[in-house]
Formats: C-alpha cells, structure tokens, sequence
C-alpha cells in the first residue's frame, strides 16, 4: 500500500500504492527520489508483475476451494476470502502502474476513491482473516471437542461476512478522503486543516488496529498452542496430532510472511512520525522496496498454500493438468467440512469417542 506519511507527495515521488496500511499514496518522504525516468519505468513494471502473478495464483486458489467439494474446510473458507481480498487489490495495480509511469492520476476522482479503498480493505481484511484463521487454530488445537459446534463451514462464512464488513467500516477514512491532489494531480488522501494532525492520527489508526494489535492476538493464540501441545504431549492421538500440525504449520508460515512483508512498511511510516527520513537515494529506494514488498504479499500466499498443503498441491496439479488427484497428508483431523453427509456425521458424532471422529474424517479426504 502507499506510505502514509503526513505530509503532500510530490509527483515525482508516486511510487504506487494507493493506500497504506489502509491508506494511500499519502505521503512522501522529504528528500529526493531515484531519478523519474527510472521510476517511472520500474516501478510500473514491477506492479505489473505483482498484478500478473497475484491476479493468477489468487484466482487459481479462488477456482480450486469453489469447485471442489474436499476443498471446503473451515480454514480453506478464510483462505478464500484472502484470496478474493488480494485479487480485488491486484484489480487495482495497472490503475496505480499507469499513474507512477505518467506522474499523475487520469482515470477521475470515483476511481480514485475506488482503487483506494480496495487498497485499505485488502490491508483490514488480509489481517482480520489471518487473526480468524490463529482463533481458528487455537480452537482445533486447544479445545478440539468443546469447538466442533463452532467451527464449522456456516460459522465460517458468517465469520468471513463479519470480517469484511468490518474491514469496510475500517476503511470508511479513504472513502471520505481519497481524491485528486490539487497542485500534484495524484490520487491520494486529501486531509483537512491541520494536515500534519490527521496524518498522524491516521498513521497511529491504521498502525494499531491494521496490524499491530491484531498482530498481538495471532501471538497469543500461538503461544497458548505451544502450551498446550507441551503440556498435552502423547495424550493426543498421533494421526490427528500429525494432521493438526501441518495444518497450524500451513497457517502459521502464512502469516510469518505477512508480517515480514508488512512490518517494514509499518516502521517506516512510524518513524517518520518523529523523524524526517534523510532526503538521499537511499532512503528513496528503502521507501519503494517496502511499498512493493506490501504488495508482493498478495502474490506470497498462493505460493505458500502449494508448497505446505498436499491438498492445494494436488488440485493445483489438477486444475494445471498435471495430475489428477487430491493430497490427503495436510487434511485437519478435527476440521468439518460442508458436504451432503455433514447431519449423518452430526448424528452420529456423540455416539463415537473425539479419536475415531477424528480418525473417520481424515480417511474421507
């Protein structure tokens, strides 16, 4: 997303983004930039490659969870839901390539707006899901029988409502405030009086509820995991241990690389809160590379899910015609999913002990 410093930006400092953290090309650093002609050819280059990868891995990962009934875990649900959040962000990219390769915006203040605030609600509802996801997994690992009611594909979907609408009220700033700059003729965020003030506060807003704060229930779900699979050591049956693990493994690394791509961005923004960056070409290139490490997030996650999910491996292989078939390694043993024989299960689930329930669903995939 964009920097969110306070302060106007420069037509030569479009780098790209629209919004950072939930906000938008708002800013610039103080000091000069790599040379235009450079930027204006790299820059819109490299969004076109994170458009291009993104908009097809995330699609991909769209039609596999959508077409294949073995695919629709709870965790694949929210996995769907980030995966429709970066491509409606990647929709926006060739919008803010064409603006740093011109140094201005053509396409209008509704698009503007528009693109801005896909650009914060991607950033809102990438967080939030991968927060539901830890929740999610705490629940599977930590109270795997007393969560059976609740994790489940309907509670999913309702959890996934809730997150972008959530995300939307978050992002209610850029659509108040997202327009054409007067004098750079960019799209950015048009603050009131005192600039400097709203800038801020918008800053520490998008800081704390955008990441940090959620980043601090992800580190406790977490934790309280690691206590719990010490504590419970053999106690648990092995199939579903296995299982759980490289499913928490899956979501864990996920979010790992989202925080280290959006980390940086985050500290840049916050330390020029209190400290003017230096105007040197280095600090340029610094502020371009952690603008496009936020978006190169959006391409990491597909990538992620082939690597660590034998399931999403093999529908990939599928869908790619590479092979036919479906991992079954990956598949949470305590994980409902929705299909026709879903009651039959409920019906029959007091009647079994938590192992074989377990054991049962993990045959089926």
């Amino acid at each position: 997303m964009e920097p969110l410093f306070p302060t106007s930006t420069p037509a030569g400092w479009n780098t790209s983004s629209a919004a950072s953290s939930a906000g938008g090309e708002n800013g610039t650093m103080a000091g000069s930039a790599p040379s235009p002609g450079a930027r204006a050819v790299v820059v819109p280059v490299l969004y076109l490659l994170v458009c291009t990868v993104g908009l097809g891995g995330n699609t991909l990962v769209i039609y596999v969870v959508l077409r294949h009934a073995k695919m629709k875990t709870v965790t694949n649900i929210y996995i769907l839901n980030l995966a429709v959040a970066d491509v409606l962000l990647m929709l926006g990219l060739p919008f803010l390539a064409t603006q740093n390769a011109v140094s201005y915006w053509p396409f209008g203040p509704v698009l503007c707006r528009l693109v801005m605030t896909l650009d914060g609600i991607n950033q809102f509802t990438s967080i939030f899901c991968l927060t539901v996801m830890s929740v999610d997994r705490y629940l599977a690992v930590v109270h795997p029988i007393r969560s059976t009611r609740w994790r489940r594909p309907r509670v999913a979907k309702l959890a996934s409502a809730a997150v972008w609408a959530f995300s939307l009220l978050m992002s209610l700033p850029l659509v108040v405030f997202a327009d054409i700059q007067e004098g750079w003729d960019t799209c950015n965020l048009s603050w009131p009086e005192p600039v400097g003030l709203w800038g801020a506060i918008f800053i520490i807003y998008t800081s704390v509820l955008g990441f940090f704060g959620p980043l601090l229930v992800i580190c406790l779900c977490y934790l309280l995991i690691v206590v719990k699979v010490k504590a419970s050591g053999v106690r648990v049956g092995a199939t579903r241990r296995r299982s759980e693990r490289k499913v928490t493994r899956m979501v864990v690394v996920v979010v790992l690389v989202f925080v280290g791509c959006w980390l940086p961005f985050f500290i840049i923004n916050i330390v020029n809160l209190a400290v003017v960056l230096p105007e040197e070409p280095a600090a340029a290139g610094t502020y371009f590379f952690v603008v496009i490490l936020s978006y190169a997030n959006s391409c990491a996650n597909p990538v992620l899910y082939g690597f660590l999910s034998d399931n999403f491996r093999q529908s990939f292989r599928k869908v790619l015609c590479f092979r036919k078939g479906y991992g079954t390694e990956d598949v949470d043993a305590t994980e409902p999913r929705a299909n026709k024989n879903s009651r039959l299960q409920e019906a029959t689930l007091a009647a079994r002990s938590p192992e074989a329930n377990g054991l049962m669903q993990t045959s089926r995939l």
